[in-house]
């Protein structure tokens, strides 16, 4: 991050862990608060590692691998987050056979506080992903995803805030357009409302009303459409907000080594991450709170 101060009164830090790592390289050197937050996007009912013929992952991911990796942060700052930016469901013979229920149990198992919603959760219909909602022990994000009139109402939050170490964080949950991506037939009467529209608004409620000290988004637009700009992406939506300092990113299953640092529209800077996809990798981002003085640490990547 080339030691980029960001946040007035608070900086962060990135860790990609790819699972199957060797070590972990803790950041020290700060006495004041700190607030980790782990992410997955696009894990695609990846629960075991790839095998090691694998042309192109052989012997990265797996779910066992990343709950020591979580359990190993958590002891190392209790004031953990962990998150995911949805497609959770579709991809292996996991999701044939069990229709997401495996998925949502581990998750739970791992602890996992909140995932938004991406187009492949709807594989299975808004029934199928209603069926699974009593395996999941974590709250499911949707600002943008009107569930009035389907089987889905009253059991999407469009965010949730948590307290860890007398600071308040609220998380949001913004998704793709589903004309397009998903049949009809499967989503129903969902309805989708413009979500830099509902970003805002959600941040807004998140910093005025919620009192937030530090506001994520959970994004399944994608990370970025040069060739067509009038796709909504976390790219724009970074430069369009005005109190998030994060975005969690999926869908473009884009790789990104360490955060893209954006601009918004009041000046201040906004960390946008994405991990790849397949749980092959774990994102990690370390916010240290310090009134006295804000310094960056640089972020690490590990792939093995």
């Amino acid at each position: 991050m080339d030691r980029r101060t960001f946040l007035q009164n608070s900086v962060a830090s990135a860790t990609y862990l790819g699972l199957g790592a060797a070590g972990l390289q803790s950041c020290s050197g700060f006495e004041k608060k700190h607030i980790t937050i782990l992410h997955t996007n696009d894990v695609h009912s990846h629960i075991d590692p790839f095998p090691s013929d694998h042309s192109r992952y052989a012997n990265l991911g797996g779910l066992a691998r990343r709950a020591s990796l979580v359990q190993q942060i958590r002891e190392e700052n209790p004031n953990t987050l962990l998150l995911d930016a949805g497609d959770i469901f579709q991809g292996t013979p996991y999701f044939n056979f069990y229709g997401g229920e495996l998925e949502f149990k581990l998750m739970s198992k791992l602890k996992y506080d909140a995932a938004t919603i991406g187009n492949h959760d709807f594989d299975n219909g808004i029934e199928g992903l209603l069926a699974q909602m009593p395996h999941a022990e974590f709250e499911l994000l949707s600002a943008n995803y009107d569930f009035s009139n389907t089987v889905m109402n009253g059991f999407v939050k469009p965010y949730q805030t948590y307290t860890l170490d007398g600071l308040k964080v609220g998380v949001y949950g913004i998704g793709i357009a589903l004309d397009g991506l998903v049949l009809k037939k499967l989503y129903k009467e969902t309805e989708y409302l413009n979500p830099y529209e509902i970003a805002l608004d959600a941040e807004r409620k998140l910093k005025e009303e919620e009192n937030c000290d530090l506001i994520i988004c959970l994004s399944h637009l994608g990370y970025d459409y040069d060739n067509n700009p009038n796709r909504p992406d976390d790219v724009t939506l970074a430069e369009k907000t005005e109190h998030t300092q994060l975005i969690i990113g999926g869908h473009t299953h884009t790789f990104l080594e360490t955060p893209d640092v954006r601009t918004n529209k009041t000046g201040k800077q906004v960390l946008v991450n994405q991990v790849g996809c397949y749980g092959i990798n774990l994102g990690r981002i370390d916010f240290y709170f310090d009134t006295a003085e804000a310094v960056a640490s640089e972020g690490i990547s590990i792939k093995v």
